[in-house]
């Protein structure tokens, strides 16, 4: 067994034929730093090459008597601190954290993702492209960055725009969250197991000498979801957010008194106009895009969301203050209004400041 450092923000543990790691920064809700991306991607790149490793798992350290968490994100105190001070260090963790998506999206063995309590942004980036994906109970999975003026990154558009129907969209436009039977019906679980039997799967898991045996282990500690509300709003959803643009989905949810419209118009007139637009316009294209290209489209958008308008006026640094820095909820989104989010600043948005040949990600294949 390998030694575990256990102040080690990722700790890395090989037991039996199975690779373990924890994510470990439990007072954080274990988000990810660069520190974090880059153990996790030493990791899996020296187990993909090492032929006693048939399998990794995937988990985030709990803290005892509160609610678990996977991974709530990225560091955003960092994202807006390194924005505000011009730091390079900031697209070097975008750069770092897309291409661990990718190796995950790629990894030739099988990755399982214990996605237990919270699973949010960066967390949903590690556990989206696992060949298994198991939550619990206590899972609640989002891709709540509309609510911090940026976008569904991370893979995001690729993963949302191939849910059913329209429920991506719905997704990364409220930045809602779903739970278990939710996460299953939508494609972006696999199964649920009881969340105090996942150290006994993990050990199950563990004790496997070769990776055959894995679904049955899995299936075996499985129970059924029960119904997923967000299944019993398809058509409510697919209604709405089938329409071209931002103010199209708004008119159609106002003209619904049904409580789901209301609810949804309440939630995202709490969101940027701005990047619920781009987000709209990130998934229509992501439907027809390839997992690198997404990532590349993704790291082309992130640029310009801290860069097209740099310090204070980017649109995440804002939301960032008003959610974590002042926490007073009250942030000054540019525009504030839906009807003053042109076509024409969406589209800058999606403009790359690289050629191919050069872009960060250019060498992602698949």
């Amino acid at each position: 067994m390998d030694a575990i450092k256990t102040d080690a923000p990722v700790q890395k543990e090989k037991v039996g034929h199975f690779g373990v790691l924890t994510l470990n920064r439990p007072a954080s809700l274990n988000a990810l730093d660069l520190d974090m991306v880059r153990l996790f991607s030493e990791a899996l790149e020296a187990w993909a090459k090492d032929s006693s490793v048939v399998a990794v798992v995937v988990k985030g350290a709990g803290r005892p008597g509160k609610a678990p968490a996977f991974c709530a994100g990225g560091d955003i105190r960092f994202q807006r601190n390194s924005a505000l001070a011009n730091d390079p260090v900031l697209g070097t963790f975008f750069d770092e954290e897309y291409r661990l998506n990718h190796l995950i999206h790629c990894y030739p063995k099988p990755y399982i993702a214990l996605m237990d309590g919270i699973v949010m942004g960066g967390g949903m980036g590690l556990s989206q492209r696992a060949s298994l994906r198991i939550v619990t109970e206590s899972s609640t999975l989002a891709m709540p960055e509309t609510k911090i003026g940026l976008f569904p990154d991370v893979g995001g558009g690729w993963f949302l725009s191939r849910c059913p129907g329209r429920i991506g969209e719905y997704l990364a436009i409220t930045g809602q969250s779903v739970n278990a039977a939710d996460a299953i019906m939508c494609g972006l679980a696999d199964i649920q197991v009881p969340s105090d039997k996942l150290v006994e799967l993990t050990s199950a898991f563990t004790r496997l000498e070769d990776a055959s045996a894995i679904d049955r282990a899995a299936r075996a500690a499985a129970i059924e979801a029960g119904p997923s509300k967000l299944g019993s709003l398809q058509s409510e959803i697919d209604e709405h957010f089938a329409h071209a643009n931002m103010l199209g989905i708004v008119a159609s949810l106002s003209r619904d008194c049904r409580p789901f419209a209301r609810e949804t118009l309440a939630a995202i007139g709490q969101n940027s106009p701005l990047m619920m637009s781009v987000a709209l316009e990130q998934l229509r294209r992501a439907r027809s895009l390839t997992f690198s290209d997404e990532l590349r489209t993704e790291r082309a958008l992130i640029h310009n969301s801290f860069h097209m308008r740099p310090g204070v006026a980017a649109e995440p640094v804002e939301g960032i203050r008003a959610l974590v820095v002042d926490k007073d909820r009250n942030p000054r989104w540019n525009p504030q209004r839906l009807e003053d989010v042109t076509g024409e600043a969406v589209q800058e948005y999606f403009k790359s400041p690289w050629t191919a040949s050069t872009h960060p990600l250019a060498q992602l294949v698949g």
